[in-house]
């Protein structure tokens, strides 16, 4: 597969939103650092991560598996941003806003697995 994962644009939205995740979690309690502070960073690290690997490995079928793990990841921290939302942790143009960028990568992502599913008429 030609490219870089630096191309593909769920990985730039993925980036950008693990950079709001961060700084939004910075605000957040200090008996909160190792649950869902550090909840949220790994889930989302993981969507970033798994797509770039995915975009690494040899076929459409291993970038769909990983861009699988990246969809699960990213439903994870919204989840994890709905508690936090529902605890007072965030505001809620902060919640909405994170909100709306997973609603709008998790359009990408599957966008992605619909591209490259590998299917019997396809393979």
């Amino acid at each position: 597969m030609s490219g870089s994962y630096r191309d593909l644009i769920a990985w730039q939205k993925a980036k950008s939103l693990a950079c709001d995740v961060y700084r939004c979690t910075r605000r957040f309690p200090r008996d909160e650092a190792y649950g869902l502070t550090s909840q949220m960073r790994r889930a989302i690290v993981s969507v970033a991560s798994n797509i770039a690997e995915g975009k690494g490995r040899y076929s459409h079928k291993d970038l769909v598996h990983f861009v699988y793990q990246a969809r699960g990841s990213l439903l994870e921290l919204e989840t994890q941003v709905s508690i936090a939302r529902d605890l007072e942790y965030i505001e809620q143009q902060a919640y909405e806003s994170l909100i709306s960028q997973t609603e709008e990568l998790g359009r990408i992502l599957n966008g992605l697995i619909n591209r490259f599913q590998v299917s019997p008429q396809r393979a």
